[in-house]
């Protein structure tokens, strides 16, 4: 109710502000191109101040790119921009708690639903709805690039609180990164594209490279290696959010009945088992893989000192460029190629990425709401503020070639805006470096087979089945890290057995039959 009241008194505010029509100093410029912005009140100038993760800057690049910013601003709406920073260390109770102390300190905020606490903020109030003739008013740009249905994932009790990232497109599915031309080199023409053919192609390179570690993982990689099976061989979906292992979701032709195939697939475990055993065999990682967390396995991929990288295809397409940083591969091997192996290839098992990975919010205890959206809305779809915001100020940071692509000025110091919460393909500048063939190939790979991310708008309650998720949690650490790596004792079946047991007395069926109740008020 406290909300609503809110959120009413807002409106009317709102709408005296139309009725004033700013009458002085830069009160009534364009604002973002709606003829109801026109009148909009910007007499009084105002800072907005944007919180964000990640660390303040050490150099002063993006202190003139603000200044340069703020010009277009202030002419535009009268208003200048500043950048809050929340560290990554601790960064999440830190960001909350900043959020919490509603002191107006904040005012445009990046959130997620899957990894920045978006609903859990929005359900206790820091965030201000956002109705739609305020979105239609003060953001119109971005309001009428939103489609409905994108708007409706936004939405926390019928009502908007989030702007969504929406037309940007990123992958972070995981797969391995590989060398494509030492995959050819041991018989795999097209490449590796199954689990089967990874086995090929690591004991290819021990037996071609002796030199070269096939995969130097640190031990750390085993949720995703499981989940990635799972995905390669089922029509699994994984709702995120849950706990670290997403091990709850439902499959692409029942995405609504709640199972967790940690306990249903068994066969499959076991067979994952026995080629994660085949792997330490083959040597495919160190003996002391546990415990080695002194690997940079990146680094050794970029210089050839390893034959594989695991992580997502965000990650691929830099290591697929040969003018990134540091792929020396490329220049010491003219033969060089990095193809990339995604995890449920063999099924065409793809989801695509939420669009509230990364989104904006307003905090609701801003003093200045109205400005701080329209600032939003230049950054988000005024060419030069966009420019400046992502890449900083042309001709110190970047220069664009006659191809249109952008290219990084050598040794200028770079911007830090950790802007994640509104890039739009529309005005996006390519980088020179990156392989744009590969990845847009890739990209049309996926988007061929993928599917929209299907709970975005599913908030899980877990407060009575907390102690058990924490269970569950520790369980699947424990005898994935030994199963994932295959340093289990025993044989594959027993392991999935005593694996699996150890689920169910933690009390996870309970788990299922509960997150299926909420998930059936929600969608059913």
């Amino acid at each position: 109710m406290k909300k609503k009241l809110l959120a009413s008194l807002l409106s009317l505010t709102m709408v005296a502000g139309l009725a004033a029509c700013g009458n002085g100093g830069n009160g009534s410029g364009d604002t973002s191109g709606s003829d109801s912005a026109e009148a909009v009140d910007t007499s009084e100038h105002v800072v907005i101040t944007y919180m964000t993760t990640g660390g303040k800057p050490e150099n002063s690049a993006t202190d003139d790119m603000l200044a340069e910013l703020n010009k277009i601003l202030t002419e535009k709406v009268n208003a200048e921009l500043q950048i809050y920073y929340i560290d990554w260390t601790d960064y999440l109770s830190v960001y909350n708690l900043t959020l919490a102390q509603m002191d107006g300190t904040v005012d445009l905020v990046g959130t997620a639903t899957d990894w920045l606490d978006a609903w859990p903020n929005a359900k206790n109030g820091a965030f201000l709805e956002l109705d739609e003739d305020m979105l239609k008013t003060y953001a119109p740009q971005t309001y009428a690039s939103v489609p409905a249905e994108d708007w409706e994932y936004c939405k926390y009790d019928g009502n908007i609180y989030l702007i969504p990232e929406d037309n940007y497109a990123q992958w972070t599915n995981h797969g391995f990164s590989y060398r494509l031309d030492w995959a050819k080199e041991a018989g795999l023409t097209d490449g590796v594209k199954s689990w089967e053919d990874l086995t090929t192609y690591f004991k290819y390179v021990k037996e071609a490279y002796p030199d070269v570690q096939p995969w130097d993982s640190d031990g750390t990689q085993y949720a995703t290696m499981v989940g990635g099976w799972i995905s390669s061989h089922s029509n699994y979906v994984s709702i995120d959010g849950i706990n670290s292992g997403a091990m709850w979701g439902g499959t692409k032709d029942d995405l609504y009945t709640v199972y967790s195939p940690y306990v249903t697939d068994t066969d499959s475990l076991v067979e994952f088992a026995k080629l994660m055993k085949e792997w330490d065999e083959i040597g495919v990682w160190k003996t002391d893989v546990l415990n080695n967390t002194s690997s940079d396995n990146r680094e050794d991929f970029r210089v050839g000192k390893t034959a594989a990288e695991q992580h997502h295809t965000q990650t691929w397409t830099d290591l697929c460029s040969p003018g990134h940083t540091n792929n020396t591969i490329f220049a010491d091997d003219e033969d060089a190629e990095v193809g990339f192996f995604y995890f449920g290839e063999e099924t065409s098992n793809v989801t695509a990425l939420s669009i509230t990975h990364g989104a904006m919010a307003v905090s609701a205890a801003s003093k200045n709401p109205e400005r701080a959206l329209m600032v939003y809305d230049l950054i988000r779809n005024d060419p030069d503020c966009y420019k400046l915001f992502n890449y900083g100020i042309e001709g110190v940071q970047y220069n664009v070639n006659a191809d249109g692509l952008r290219e990084t000025i050598a040794d200028a110091d770079a911007i830090v805006t950790n802007y994640w919460w509104g890039r739009n393909d529309d005005l996006e500048i390519r980088d020179a470096t990156m392989n744009w063939d590969a990845i847009d190939a890739l990209y049309k790979e996926y988007d061929g087979i993928k599917i929209e991310y299907p709970y975005g708008q599913f908030i899980p309650n877990v407060d009575s089945i907390s102690t058990q998720i924490d269970q569950i949690n520790e369980i699947h650490t424990n005898y994935m890290k030994q199963i994932a790596y295959g340093k289990y004792s025993g044989t594959a079946e027993e392991i999935v057995a005593e694996y699996q047991q150890a689920l169910k007395d933690a009390g996870i069926d309970d788990v299922t039959a509960e997150l299926q109740k909420q998930i059936d008020a929600l969608y059913k």
